[in-house]
């Protein structure tokens, strides 16, 4: 028996419009990914969007919809749609990092930054020097002026800086999805250090430029365990 032609026309514009939604999704990421809309600004309004990406306002609500399901957009009633993260990786670390203990976190911290200090020592570049020494001494401002916010800022941005000097690309990668994720856990080591205790990365930095990676390794390790012996103890007081 022949198919009649008029079983046709139903799913070719099914498949239409699921491609449509998909080029959609893919020019919604690409704002996201690149910067254009960055993590905590508001994207334009669905009518917006509809006029921007030249189609219909569903079409649009349903590109939006797909991104908050993979956690990079984030609905907010009454105000509008935030950016969330800035790959998928980001998001679901966010959400996972957002349920985990402090100690897990520092745990995590741990294993990545001692291995991107030790490449980061082998595979530095003048220009990952020059990088590495301005945010040191930025951080030491901050530091020396009691700005938590700067410090935090600062702070994240060295260790970013850290990794991408390992010239390791997926290490990087990896870094660069959890640094959202990672702000509270620093700042509040930060909070909860006096400033004669706090770790300035100084002699950490010092071995990196200097090529020492078992230097490197046991400064980046040091200041992390000592935050570990800490998280460590209050778990345990308030397991007893």
């Amino acid at each position: 028996m022949s198919t009649s032609l008029t079983e046709i026309p139903a799913p070719m514009r099914t498949a239409r419009r699921a491609g449509l939604i998909e080029q959609v999704i893919e020019q919604l990421r690409a704002q996201i990914t690149s910067g254009t809309w960055a993590v905590g600004s508001r994207i334009p309004t669905e009518s917006e969007l509809s006029q921007l990406t030249a189609t219909s306002r569903n079409t649009v609500r349903e590109a939006v919809q797909s991104l908050v399901h993979a956690g990079l957009l984030e609905r907010r009633q009454g105000s509008g749609t935030y950016v969330l993260a800035a790959s998928e990786l980001a998001g679901a670390v966010s959400r996972r990092v957002k349920t985990a203990q402090h100690v897990d976190v520092l745990e995590v911290r741990r294993t990545l930054e001692v291995g991107a200090a030790r490449l980061a020592a082998v595979r530095r570049t003048p220009d990952d020097i020059a990088t590495l020494q301005d945010l040191l001494a930025r951080r030491v401002t901050a530091r020396r002026e009691g700005d938590v916010d700067a410090i935090v800022a600062m702070d994240v941005q060295l260790h970013r800086a850290i990794a991408q000097a390992s010239h390791n690309p997926v290490l990087a990668d990896l870094y660069d999805n959890l640094i959202g994720a990672l702000q509270e856990n620093v700042r509040r080591n930060v909070e909860e250090l006096p400033p004669h205790d706090d770790e300035d990365h100084s002699k950490l930095i010092e071995a990196i430029i200097l090529g020492n990676p078992e230097n490197a390794a046991e400064e980046a390790a040091l200041f992390l365990d000592a935050l570990l012996v800490g998280a460590n103890s209050r778990l345990g007081d308030n397991c007893g």
